[in-house]
């Protein structure tokens, strides 16, 4: 279903929301969105429009629900036991969950990256090309798990041992092997959940670069608890506290002209 709508592509203002003509076009909406656990509210109503083709970085102290939203806009969080979701999440104008959707063509549309790197224990190769097979890919697997290593910015780093156990690379090459796996079921989205948190400097370095050159074909959102890491990498920034969202817009705003007190001291480092 969602594949065969991907060129509903709607328009809005990505800090009021609303529709308007001649705006950058818009990949998801969130609108009202509420998720909770088991009765236990960890978003409350949040509204918020992502861009496309543009990293956007979610921000906030622990618990306070950025992850639980990154889960939802993928379904992820359809595996986690007493998880509700209310509002609307819309992927090109499509309730992603709507009764005819499909969470596992969501899930192939809307890749997600995870905090700690987490390849198969399987060779390099396989771990590239396991998830396009089991789905049916028809063309060429080679030139599928090639092209994905070179975005991920690996292959000249492994393309002569691709058949070795992927537990043999360094932790920011697995990060990378794992963007590659993301990147080799075509997605139109790429999460990332705090994807350089377990890395040291130079693999951060290498991943904040990545993230630069695949917004030129995908549109990112990153979960990161690294202040500067979001001044850097995002154009947008949304600010989280206690499941609502205090403030969103451009990353230098929100960084040097915040609107809100409570941003300010967050991105200060006075709380957090």
């Amino acid at each position: 279903m969602i594949a065969n709508l991907l060129k509903a592509k709607p328009t809005t203002n990505v800090v009021t929301g609303k529709m308007e003509e001649n705006q950058r076009n818009i990949v998801l909406e969130i609108e009202d969105v509420k998720i909770s656990y088991s009765g236990e509210m960890a978003v409350k109503g949040i509204t918020l429009s992502i861009p496309r083709n543009e990293i956007t970085a979610i921000i906030g102290p622990s618990g306070c629900g950025k992850s639980t939203l990154l889960r939802s806009l993928n379904r992820m969080n359809d595996f986690v036991l007493g998880a509700k979701v209310e509002g609307k999440i819309l992927y090109h104008g499509i309730d992603l969950y709507g009764k005819d959707v499909d969470p596992v063509e969501v899930r192939r549309k809307i890749g997600m990256v995870f905090q700690k790197p987490n390849p198969f224990p399987k060779s390099i190769f396989d771990n590239v090309s396991w998830g396009p097979i089991i789905n049916g890919y028809k063309g060429d697997v080679y030139a599928l798990v090639e092209k994905s290593l070179q975005q991920a910015a690996l292959w000249d780093e492994v393309k002569d041992r691709l058949k070795s156990s992927a537990m043999t690379l360094s932790g920011g090459q697995q990060q990378r092997l794992c963007i590659a796996r993301a990147l080799a079921m075509e997605p139109d989205v790429i999460l990332m959940d705090e994807p350089c948190s377990a890395l040291d400097p130079v693999s951060t370095a290498h991943i904040e670069d990545l993230m630069f050159e695949l917004k030129k074909e995908y549109t990112l959102v990153i979960v990161t608890h690294n202040m500067q890491q979001a001044s850097r990498a995002s154009k947008y920034t949304a600010f989280f506290e206690s499941g609502n969202l205090i403030e969103f817009g451009e990353t230098q705003n929100i960084f040097t002209l915040p609107k809100e007190n409570r941003t300010e001291d967050y991105v200060t480092g006075r709380f957090g």
